[in-house]
């Protein structure tokens, strides 16, 4: 079975977040192996930044996407393909999101593939909610399902 993991910085307090986390990880098990990994985030001493993401490089092996403003827009079904073409590089794929005060240039630079979900800042514990929901539209567009109409 497929293997993907959500790997971010910090943890959800609002248990409206982690309900809807939740429920889309739940329809992801139908087609992968998913997990959610949150690393701590730092006390903004002015290197949290730096501090959070040298944890993110310490995971981020195999095929990783970013979730970066600087990354390309796509679609749901050009997301479902780049989803699609990782799997045939890598046997898990990995989703990063960074903390609150963004990544650093190393983090990008380890990126397979930077991804933009629109020109508006988003709370980060906000994207891994947008994140969840996307990757099972992608993996439902990939299996012919109708949730994607």
């Amino acid at each position: 079975m497929k293997k993907l993991e959500i790997l971010c910085v910090g943890k959800i307090k609002e248990k409206y977040f982690t309900d809807g986390v939740d429920e889309y990880i739940k329809r992801l098990g139908k087609y992968c192996d998913v997990s959610v990994v949150e690393l701590p985030d730092s006390r903004d001493d002015g290197r949290a930044a730096e501090i959070e993401s040298e944890a993110l490089l310490a995971r981020m092996n195999g095929f990783c996407i970013l979730t970066d403003l600087r990354g390309e827009q796509l679609s749901s079904e050009e997301f479902a393909s780049l989803l699609d073409n990782a799997y045939m590089r890598a046997s898990k794929v990995r989703i990063v999101i960074g903390g609150s005060r963004g990544v650093t240039d190393a983090v990008r630079a380890r990126a397979d593939a930077l991804v933009s979900f629109g020109r508006m800042t988003y709370p980060h514990r906000l994207m891994r909610v947008i994140v969840a929901e996307q990757a099972y539209r992608a993996f439902s567009i990939l299996a012919g399902s109708s949730y994607h109409k």
